[in-house]
């Protein structure tokens, strides 16, 4: 096939940081290539040089064989490169054809010509196999749906190449299904695909090819169908991972956790937690399974003390800490992963070493009498952690702020773990962490159900839920809609239970149901 795109040697250095070290990448037309690496590979940096949000220091790039300048996103428009980024950028309250025209509007006189807007919108849903109403408000649709709107921007600007920036992460097992279709769609009407993930079971569901980032500079590039899952995790890590999470049969005990009827409101009043009742068992691992937005967020911040419910009652070890402040609840044995490390888990100007401590620090050992800070406690306690959890680089007097979001990630772990807590609640605790980083958590949140901890697990992952979780309960509009074991749970019976639909409609349909 040709080529349509070559970057040759491109380099990009920020301060401190090498972020691209001579790195050459080609696609051909048609193809979908995937670019995959850990967190600071240099992949997200690779892409933006090409968009034209950064400039290259060194190197050059070349579309359909002319070598060319790139300073801004315009110029990658008018190059026909569209990027689907992670986070949407639409308009949530215009419709999807209004999105998908602004900024390059189809006019009647000064005024935009909506229907011309909505028959253009409609011919290219219909042309690549991308359904939608071109009516619906984007405040309407689903996430899946959402991102069909950005598809359809890029290709409605003329995109030929399109990059495509980790586009399952916020996705249902059923709604990855479609982008599926939708990515061959596309590529069968040679379209380029640029599809950047850290998820390797797409990668060799979906690519032609795959190349490998680590630590900035080029690993290798080959034919996805000429490698498998360990392969490529050992080019992205450097060495050994173990895939699958090795765990013993749970030996569940007593309750630790029992929620009672909650009901909670997020802060503008709307209800997110519509009378949930769940258990958490010492020795096991209750994973929620559920797609964002659903009330998993207010659910568990709640029962860490940061909200107050409006009714209902949370037990842990029997007592009841339902109006409990956060530190008394973390005395009382509460461990926390926060889902946002930056806002609820971290104090990002402080030091590795003191944000190791933090919810401690009013403790022995890390305070003396008359208040006064035990410094070498607090160094010694860094020290320990630092090395125990790998993180990295082990400078304990480093700022947070300073550290990859992997190993931000590891410092709240390494605190919340090491209290050796009755309850941990563990929230997207992989998010935004690397291959290697999420083998080593994992290991960490099997270790402390092992040791007979109760662990509940939230999480967006389904691959993670399904392979810590003991039991799985599905959170859909504020409610838990079913609660199974294990051994009885697959990727799409949780979909079908995460968009709505109830377990005994699966069960009557055989699997085959959409949620409506």
């Amino acid at each position: 096939m040709a080529i349509v795109l070559e970057m040759k040697g491109i380099t990009k250095q920020f301060p401190g940081v090498l972020a691209n070290d001579r790195i050459s990448f080609d696609v051909e037309e048609g193809e979908i290539h995937a670019l995959v690496g850990e967190n600071g590979s240099g992949k997200s940096t690779l892409m933006s040089i090409l968009y034209g949000l950064y400039r290259a220091d060194a190197g050059e790039i070349h579309v359909r064989g002319q070598r060319v300048q790139i300073n801004e996103p315009r110029d990658a428009i008018n190059l026909k490169i569209g990027m689907v980024f992670q986070h949407f950028m639409l308009v949530e309250p215009l419709t999807v054809a209004e999105n998908i025209v602004l900024g390059s509007e189809i006019k009647r006189g000064p005024f935009l010509d909506y229907d011309r807007a909505v028959a253009e919108v409609e011919r290219l849903s219909e042309s690549y196999g991308l359904k939608i109403d071109p009516r619906a408000k984007i405040q309407d649709l689903s996430v899946g749906l959402q991102q069909r709107v950005e598809i359809l921007k890029a290709l409605y600007r003329g995109a030929e190449i399109l990059i495509l920036d980790e586009p399952t992460a916020v996705l249902t097992p059923q709604e990855v299904d479609d982008l599926m279709e939708v990515m061959h769609n596309l590529r069968a009407k040679g379209t380029s695909i640029i599809f950047i993930t850290h998820k390797i079971r797409e990668v060799l569901a979906i690519s032609d090819r795959v190349t490998v980032l680590r630590r900035g500079k080029k690993v290798g590039t080959k034919a996805t169908a000429d490698t498998n899952p360990q392969d490529l995790a050992e080019m992205m890590v450097g060495r050994e991972v173990l895939l699958q999470v090795e765990k013993d049969e749970a030996k569940p005990g007593e309750d630790v956790l029992e929620v009672r009827d909650l009901v909670v409101k997020d802060s503008r009043g709307a209800y997110k937690v519509n009378g949930v009742s769940l258990t958490v068992r010492r020795g096991e691992i209750l994973g929620i399974a559920g797609v964002e937005g659903n009330g998993q967020t207010e659910l568990v911040e709640c029962l860490a003390g940061l909200i107050h419910p409006e009714s209902g009652q949370v037990f842990l070890g029997g007592k009841d800490i339902t109006d409990w402040p956060p530190l008394r609840i973390k005395q009382a044995g509460l461990g926390y992963v926060p889902e946002d490390r930056h806002r609820r888990g971290l104090v990002l100007d402080y030091s590795i070493a003191d944000n190791l401590i933090l919810g401690l620090h009013t403790e022995a050992p890390f305070r003396k009498r008359f208040g006064v800070q035990d410094f070498k406690a607090i160094r010694d306690n860094a020290g320990k952690l630092v090395e125990a959890f790998d993180i990295r680089p082990p400078y304990p007097h480093q700022p947070a702020r300073k550290l990859s979001g992997g190993n931000q990630q590891k410092v709240v772990v390494a605190r919340e773990f090491d209290r050796n807590p009755e309850l941990l609640i563990c929230a997207q605790p992989t998010r935004g962490v690397d291959i290697g980083a999420i083998e080593f958590i994992h290991q960490q949140v099997v270790a402390q159900r092992d040791r007979g901890a109760a662990v509940l697990l939230v999480s967006a992952e389904l691959d993670e839920i399904l392979s810590l979780s003991d039991r799985i309960a599905v959170m859909y509009n504020g409610k838990i809609v079913a609660v199974l074991p294990r051994e009885e749970a697959d990727e799409h019976k949780l979909g079908f239970l995460m968009l709505g639909g109830r377990l005994e409609d699966y069960k009557a349909g055989g699997g085959n149901n959409v949620a409506g």
